[in-house]
């Protein structure tokens, strides 16, 4: 199950009330969804190989081999822009516009998406792949999360 367009917009206010300074700066479990540690990090890389890597100053990153959109704008607006990304083909250009944009929030939703938004207004969806393993978070320190194949998470602390 994807996430729906309500678990985005909870998702999205989430994404302000992370600018609370008494939001969790550590992974936090939820009924549907983890919130991943990322606030307040800047991407300080981004790397194209056969993924897409978003290096953080932390020493954190995330790794992403599935499809995925990375949108500018609110989700529901009409002239939010939409880009495609496909990290195994290279095709992944629009994401070079993330470097040194700083993370507003991090889901890691329980139905395999990743949804991370920016303090430029982007934000980037990475929804589970049935064959592959679509993206990975690691750290700060050992933390790893990973989305199996068909979207299970695998956490690691």
């Amino acid at each position: 199950m994807q996430p729906s367009a309500e678990m985005m917009k909870r998702a999205a206010a989430d994404a302000w009330q992370g600018l609370r300074v008494d939001a969790p700066t550590e992974l936090a479990e939820l009924e549907d969804r983890w919130l991943l540690p990322y606030r307040g990090m800047q991407v300080i890389q981004v790397r194209v190989s056969h993924q897409l890597t978003l290096l953080l100053d932390s020493g954190a990153h995330v790794d992403i081999e599935a499809e995925a959109v990375l949108g500018h704008g609110p989700l529901s607006a009409p002239d939010a822009t939409m880009a495609r990304l496909v990290p195994e083909c290279q095709e992944v250009a629009p994401a070079l516009a993330l470097f040194r944009a700083t993370v507003l929030s991090s889901v890691a939703f329980k139905s395999g998406a990743l949804w991370l938004s920016f303090d430029t207004g982007a934000h980037l969806n990475v929804k589970s792949d049935h064959q592959y393993e679509a993206w990975s978070a690691h750290g700060p320190g050992t933390l790893l999360l990973v989305c199996l194949p068909g979207g299970d998470l695998t956490v690691w602390r």
